[in-house]
């Protein structure tokens, strides 16, 4: 899955504050039954202005075939805008677009040689010391054995503590090669605030479709500074 709202894979509406930052150092992957997939990097957000957030990822992938050693390489890198055009104040909810493009590798090991498009619409809305946010997009993702998908999501968080935010998910992604496997995985996350500036985060889940095949278990964690 595509981590698209740290820590979880569903994203939420809210883009970083105009003129803030937000940069995760992140690290990701996913078990199945022919091995490790997984991705380290950075994650760089910007508030370019009200409701918009310009966002570059640049990763590391790595993977660890059964019985095998690991290979790592460059990954493709993300760049993308969220923008919300809905506010809960008008509209009772926040809705966002989040168009991201991840441009081909260059990696003849790992990643993907060839570029895709995802198109996703995002949705939340804050009540209390509660948050629900979810929604789902499709991809162009054709090229090399590939093919176009969809995945939607839907997550629900609590703040605890006021250092701590814990949530839970499920979501789901149609197959993405030819020949391949649709997933569905479930997910528990945390979000804890060092300081101001600096939180850790975390998330992790087993697959329920197809897991042995696609998604044994998934993971996230992160170092989040924010300023």
């Amino acid at each position: 899955p595509a981590w698209a709202g740290p820590p979880y894979v569903t994203d939420d509406p809210e883009p970083t504050d105009n003129g803030h930052y937000e940069v995760y150092a992140f690290d990701a992957g996913t078990s199945a039954h022919d091995g490790i997939e997984g991705q380290a990097g950075i994650d760089f957000n910007y508030g370019g202005a009200e409701n918009l957030q310009l966002t570059a990822v640049i990763p590391l992938d790595y993977e660890k075939p059964a019985h095998q050693g690991t290979i790592a390489g460059f990954g493709n890198v993300e760049l993308a805008v969220k923008y919300r055009f809905l506010h809960q104040e008008d509209f009772g909810w926040d809705v966002s677009v989040f168009p991201r493009l991840f441009l081909a590798g260059a990696s003849p090991r790992v990643g993907d040689r060839h570029a895709s498009f995802l198109l996703p619409v995002w949705a939340g809305r804050k009540f209390g010391d509660w948050d629900t946010f979810g929604g789902g997009g499709c991809a162009l993702n054709n090229g090399e054995g590939a093919k176009d998908y969809c995945l939607v999501g839907w997550t629900l968080t609590r703040q605890v503590l006021p250092e701590l935010n814990i949530g839970a998910e499920i979501y789901h992604q149609s197959a993405d090669t030819r020949g391949g496997k649709a997933f569905t995985g479930a997910g528990v996350g945390a979000v804890y605030d060092l300081s101001t500036n600096y939180h850790l985060m975390a998330s992790w889940g087993p697959g329920i479709q197809n897991a042995a095949a696609t998604d044994r278990y998934s993971w996230y964690a992160a170092l989040q500074m924010t300023f």
